[in-house]
């Protein structure tokens, strides 16, 4: 990294949905802001098919109402996290596809912001016993896949996607990437001050997590110590962190 202290500090984080940053990096966050740094969040989709599994109506009223909901709760976690701002994309929920009109997408905020350091959902699935089904959902491979191809060569490429340099944004090269739910980590980022903003965050996702989340909680924190061992740290969150 530079160690130039007039440009500001700046990180995307670039998810499927609403609380999978809380989920996979919210401790993280959290320990950045307050190291200084300004975060923005990009949700790919609407958030529209993040209702009950067994719910009869799914018509346009109601994925448009789920979606409201979910922005809010995702814009009250993002202040409990000390985020600048979020974005959402819009894309409809449950069919993301790793497109160039996403990539595309991607590529925009990279350069609009200039961002250092970018954080973005594994593309590999994980076969080992501790992953669970959600982490094999499309929507997540899709942003992961399609955040990789923005990171490089395409933000600091004025040859991809040239019509930006119309709209006003220049290539950008991105400095760090940090993969979360990646095969292979290597980096820990100790949350042990941060667990608890973690925890409330979550608590903001109302609409999928529930009210009562003093189970969620503890197995929130089970799995910050579990990984956090391996590093020799109290409770960790880990990255497959790539330098560029």
């Amino acid at each position: 990294m530079d160690n130039d202290t007039s440009t500001p500090k700046t990180a995307l984080v670039v998810v499927a949905h609403p609380d999978d940053a809380e989920f996979g990096c919210g401790g993280t966050l959290a320990a950045w802001a307050a190291e200084g740094w300004e975060i923005t969040l990009v949700i790919c989709t609407d958030g529209s098919s993040g209702g009950p599994d067994d719910a009869t109506d799914v018509g346009p009223e109601a994925r448009r109402r789920i979606s409201d909901i979910r922005k809010a709760e995702q814009q009250a976690a993002a202040a409990i996290l000390g985020l600048k701002e979020v974005v959402f994309l819009d894309y409809p929920d449950g069919m993301l596809q790793p497109t160039l009109e996403l990539r595309r997408d991607i590529v925009r905020q990279i350069r609009r912001i200039r961002v250092q350091r970018v954080v973005c959902q594994s593309p590999d699935r994980v076969w080992t016993p501790q992953y669970s089904l959600p982490r094999f959902h499309p929507d997540h491979l899709a942003a992961a896949n399609a955040t990789l191809a923005a990171v490089y060569p395409a933000a600091q490429n004025s040859w991809d996607f040239p019509e930006l340099l119309a709209e006003g944004y220049p290539p950008s090269r991105v400095r760090e990437l940090f993969v979360m739910g990646a095969p292979v980590v290597n980096l820990a980022v100790d949350i042990s001050a941060t667990i608890e903003q973690k925890l409330a965050a979550l608590r903001c996702h109302v609409s999928q997590l529930g009210t009562d989340q003093t189970q969620l909680a503890a197995m929130v924190r089970q799995w910050a110590a579990e990984r956090g061992e391996a590093f020799g740290v109290p409770l960790a969150e880990v990255f497959h962190r790539v330098e560029n």
